[in-house]
């Protein structure tokens, strides 16, 4: 055992988050916790993490346990090193060995020989080359997948038995998050996370805790099983009040009739009956599940835009123009329902504005439709006042809003939102991610609109929303502009995605995410992105040298060029091609056997084999590259 919640209670106010909670954490348990958004899911992760303490029963660690948490915020506004940011993981002693590489200071050097420090450098060193990561470069310039992985390899300098994650893949593009997926597939600690990415959950977890009014059940199952357990619970539960709330209106029918209900050899039903009533007051409901419903507004023209040959790019560092969008022929139709998927920076957010007419095309051109009525959701939320209540935010100063051409009161549109007194009532600010999320919705939804633009709008939400928001967007008879990394949003939301997939080239699949894999689309991994960065850069460091060195016979430049390798060499050359094909298909097919919900649940001496195994074939397939690339520049 590593960690047991004995008896934890945990109050936010009135708000019951905690009620007497026991559970334990085995090494190797892979725990995925759900719950309604508002339930205190981060609250307890914090807990458990050791920040702060129950109200009520104790949380105990086994001794020597080490945990480490995976913050949902990323560091965005670090101007650390990575190598810094990533050693000070450690504590002050990671800070003193980072700033040790900078300034050979003897004091430096005489805490760190007292602190016994000099073992953990191999410690860092191994985990920034396991994560690929530039230990020079500055967190604060990094992308949101690549301070993902610093704060993943800041988590993981620790050597933790538990790794804490909260909410891990929000901010990341589709390729970081299978990275990260497969990552913890092959982790070999124990995995306590919360997560809104269904896909994710079902590849990682073995069991789940689920967090539903202070109660918290564990199911031994995987993700797609409890679902189904859960459900079948919430009927049981149904059946039971109806029962019971029967019973105490039969009870409150007999005690009006008066004297009879008074008489000494009734006094016994006359306590049964009190206790009903406590017991009834004691009973928290199930929060309700939200009502959105969406304003169509007037109907857009048949034709919404028409893109051809549109070109769309920036200048960079060095003046040279990088294209975002290039040669792109696109018809968006009245109704379509179109994901725009590939990595952060990829240009995304800018095809929706040249679709909008929000940007002017560098070349070709952009016909729009009549009609236009649009709302925009921003990931990031700009749009509410963090200061403000929920209802100031949505009402601004009004009453009452119109909505699908009637007017209803505030407070009762905001009910379908499940903001209701309290609740609506409190900042923003205060709220929880997930009910930001749905404040947000809900500004969006109160005006009419025929095109809907999403920006990453499953951030934090729980699954119920999820669904019913897929279900919303699935019945509006507008059109629809989704941008997601949530690969199982995409699949039963969009009939076509446009992919970006790198230097300006956009490609359009017909259906979701899982129809795009299926016709060959992929994108480039981070470790390609990476090793294609490296080559560029040493061919660019290569192209410098003839220029600089003026009086170098450029002929003798040139003929390593020209040189034919040995029939030894080519034939190795040759074969690497199929032994790194070779190599790709048998880690894959290993990563999917790690990645089952009972692989760690076979004997720990063959888990281990398999994960020795696992590291050997990476090792060989990075060699391969290694030797591939040698042999290709000879």
């Amino acid at each position: 055992m590593l960690l047991q919640l004995d008896g934890v209670c945990l109050r936010y106010g009135v708000q019951v988050l905690a009620d007497h909670v026991s559970a334990k954490i085995e090494r190797g348990d892979r725990i995925c916790l759900v719950g309604r958004n508002g339930e205190g899911k981060s609250s307890l992760l914090r807990l458990i993490g050791g920040h702060g303490d129950p109200d009520e029963g104790e949380i105990i660690r086994q001794s020597g346990t080490v945990l480490a948490t995976l913050e949902q915020a990323l560091p965005d506004d670090c101007d650390h090193t990575v190598y810094r940011y990533v050693a000070e993981g450690l504590g002050d002693v990671g800070g003193w060995l980072a700033e040790y590489r900078d300034n050979q200071n003897p004091d430096l050097q005489a805490k760190i020989d007292s602190a016994h420090g000099w073992e953990l450098l191999a410690r860092i060193d191994s985990v920034l080359d396991r994560l690929d990561l530039d230990e020079n470069a500055r967190v604060m310039d990094l992308s949101g997948g690549w301070q993902r992985r610093a704060a993943l390899a800041r988590a993981l300098v620790t050597e933790p038995d538990l790794l804490i994650l909260d909410e891990p893949t929000n901010h990341l593009d589709i390729a970081a998050v299978e990275w990260l997926e497969t990552f913890l597939a092959t982790y070999r600690g124990a995995l306590l996370f919360v997560s809104h990415d269904r896909a994710l959950a079902q590849r990682l977890a073995t069991s789940v805790w689920d967090l539903d009014r202070g109660i918290l059940r564990v199911f031994n199952c995987p993700f797609d099983r409890y679902q189904q357990e859960k459900e079948k619970q919430l009927e049981e539960e149904a059946r039971n009040d109806a029962l019971f709330d029967k019973k105490l209106a039969q009870e409150e029918a007999w005690i009006r009739q008066g004297i009879k209900a008074r008489r000494t050899r009734n006094e016994g039903r006359v306590r049964a009956l009190q206790a009903l009533r406590r017991e009834r007051q004691a009973r928290r409901e199930r929060q309700g599940v939200a009502k959105m419903s969406l304003d169509a507004g007037e109907r857009s023209g048949k034709l919404v835009a028409e893109l051809k040959g549109v070109s769309f790019g920036f200048a960079d560092e060095r003046g040279e123009l990088v294209p975002l969008i290039r040669d792109l022929d696109f018809t968006l139709m009245r109704g379509d329902k179109v994901g725009l998927i590939g990595p952060n920076g990829a240009g995304k957010s800018t095809l929706i504005r040249l679709l909008l007419g929000e940007l002017e095309a560098q070349a070709g051109s952009v016909r729009l439709g009549t009609k236009l009525q649009v709302a925009y959701f921003d990931q990031r939320r700009d749009t509410l006042d963090p200061d403000q209540t929920v209802v100031d935010n949505i009402a601004e100063g009004r009453e009452t809003i119109e909505v699908g051409g009637s007017s209803r009161h505030v407070m009762s549109y905001l009910s379908d939102f499940l903001f209701t007194g309290l609740k609506a009532r409190t900042k923003v600010g205060a709220l929880s991610g997930g009910e930001r999320n749905r404040a947000l919705l809900a500004k969006l939804f109160s005006q009419p609109a025929n095109i809907l633009v999403l920006d990453e709008p499953t951030n934090d939400l729980d699954v119920e929303t999820l669904e019913l928001l897929e279900q919303l967007l699935l019945d509006f008879p507008g059109t629809v502009l989704l941008v997601s990394h949530d690969r199982a949003f995409l699949d039963n939301v969009v009939e076509s995605c446009l992919a970006f997939e790198g230097n300006g080239l956009v490609r359009e699949y017909v259906g979701g995410y899982q129809d795009f894999v299926r016709q060959g689309g992929r994108f480039l991994s981070a470790e390609e992105q990476l090793r294609s960065r490296k080559r560029e850069q040493s061919s660019g460091l290569a192209g410098e040298k003839p220029a600089t060195a003026k009086t170098a016979d450029t002929s003798a430049v040139a003929a390593p060029k020209s040189k034919k390798l040995s029939y030894k060499l080519q034939r190795e050359l040759d074969a690497l091609p199929a032994q790194i094909e070779t190599l790709e298909t048998e880690i894959a097919a290993l990563e999917a056997e790690i990645g089952q919900p009972d692989f760690y649940q076979q004997d720990s001496e063959q888990v281990q084999a398999r994960l020795q195994k696992l590291t050997e074939l990476q090792q060989a397939l990075e060699t391969a590259f290694e030797r591939w690339a040698e042999l290709d520049g000879m």
